[in-house]
C-alpha cells in the first residue's frame, strides 16, 4: 500500500509547498535519493529572488521555503554548488527578501498583507534547519498571536494584517494539521539552549491535538472546518494529526496514551487508499475546498507511515 501512494505521488502535478512536503516524506521515509532528486528539481525551477520549485504565476512567499530541509540534505550529501547557491538564496529570500509586516513577520501573498496558517508548517522547520532558532520562533509567534482562537484553543485560516480582521476564520482542518505537524518538526530542531521555547511549543501542539481530537467523526475522519459538520469530511487532517501524535510520543514529550488515537486515525486513512493508491478523500487539488485527492495527501500518510515506524523501531 505505501509504494502505491509513493507512485501516485510522484505522478500527481504538484504546487511548490507540495513539492516541498512530498521531498520531506521521502527523506523521513529514508529514501534520501529520491529526496535529493526532488530538491535538485526545486533549485532547477529557482526565481532570481530566490523562491523555489516556481511554475507558473508566482504569488506564495512561503510555500516555496517548504523545500528548505531537503534542499539542506541534498547539499550535505552532494555538495553541489548550484543546490548550495539554491538553498542561500532561498534563505536569503525568507531572512531578508520577502515581504513582512513591521515586526517582521512574513506574509503569505506577495501581493497582500495577510497570514495564513499553513506558513507555520512552510517554514519554520527550514529556518530551524539552518540554525536561525530565534527567527523561527519569532516567524511561529507572529502567527500563533494572529489566528489563535482562544475560545476554541484552535487555529483560524486567515488573517489580514492590513485590514485588522478575519479573511476566513473557520478552524480550517488541515490548517490546523499544517500548524501542529509544522511545530512538532521545530520541536525535534531546536537545541537545548532553547528548552523553554520549546516547551512553549510542546503545550501550543499538546492544546491543538486536544481541541482537534474531540471533532473526530465515528468514520475516523474530520470535516474540512473543524466545528461545522455541514463541510465535507475528508483525511489529511487526521493524518497530519496522526503523524504530530507519533512523533510527539516517539520525542518524548506527548504521552503514549494519546497513541491508540493516532492508530484509530491511521487505520481510517488506509482504508481511505484506493486502487490506484490515491489517499481520497482529501482536501482535493486545485482549489482545496472539495474532497478529492492531492499530493500533501499522500505526502501526509507518507509521512504517518514513517513516524509511526521511528516509533516502533525504538
Amino acid at each position: 500500500m505505501l509504494n502505491r501512494v509513493k507512485r501516485a505521488a510522484l505522478a500527481m502535478q504538484r504546487y511548490s509547498w507540495e513539492q516541498g512536503v512530498l521531498a520531506q516524506a521521502f527523506l523521513e521515509d529514508g529514501d534520501l535519493d529520491t529526496a535529493v532528486c526532488m530538491a535538485a528539481e526545486g533549485a532547477y525551477r529557482s526565481l532570481p529572488d530566490g523562491r523555489c520549485c516556481e511554475i507558473g504565476s508566482p504569488g506564495a512567499v512561503t510555500d516555496p521555503c517548504a523545500i528548505g530541509e531537503a534542499l539542506i540534505e541534498a547539499c550535505e550529501a552532494t555538495g553541489d554548488p548550484a543546490l548550495c547557491r539554491a538553498r542561500d538564496e532561498l534563505l536569503a529570500w525568507a531572512l531578508r527578501r520577502a515581504p513582512r509586516n513591521a515586526q517582521g513577520i512574513l506574509y503569505h501573498f506577495t501581493h497582500s498583507p495577510v497570514f495564513w496558517v499553513d506558513s507555520m508548517y512552510m517554514l519554520p522547520p527550514f529556518l530551524a534547519r539552518a540554525g536561525y532558532y530565534d527567527e523561527t520562533l519569532r516567524q511561529l509567534d507572529g502567527w500563533w498571536a494572529a489566528l489563535y482562537d482562544a475560545d476554541k484553543g484552535l487555529l483560524s485560516h486567515q488573517w489580514n494584517d492590513g485590514a485588522q480582521r478575519f479573511d476566513r476564520q473557520a478552524v480550517w482542518g488541515v490548517g490546523n494539521g499544517w500548524a501542529m505537524a509544522g511545530m512538532a518538526r521545530v520541536i525535534a530542531l531546536l537545541p537545548d539552549s532553547h528548552a523553554d521555547q520549546r516547551e512553549l511549543l510542546v503545550r501550543r501542539v499538546r492544546g491543538l491535538i486536544d481541541c482537534m481530537l474531540p471533532h473526530r467523526r465515528p468514520d475516523g475522519l474530520f470535516h474540512d472546518v473543524l466545528d461545522d459538520p455541514s463541510t465535507f469530511p475528508e483525511i489529511n487532517a487526521g493524518q497530519m494529526l496522526a503523524y504530530t501524535i507519533y512523533r510527539g510520543v516517539q520525542g518524548g514529550w506527548l504521552e503514549r496514551s494519546y497513541l491508540p488515537e493516532a492508530e484509530s486515525i491511521r487505520e481510517a486513512a488506509r482504508r481511505c487508499v484506493d486502487a490506484l493508491g490515491r489517499v481520497t478523500p482529501v482536501c482535493g487539488a486545485p482549489s482545496f475546498d472539495r474532497p478529492g485527492v492531492a499530493t500533501e495527501g499522500q505526502a501526509f500518510f507518507i509521512l504517518m507511515e514513517a513516524a509511526r515506524r521511528g516509533l516502533a523501531a525504538e
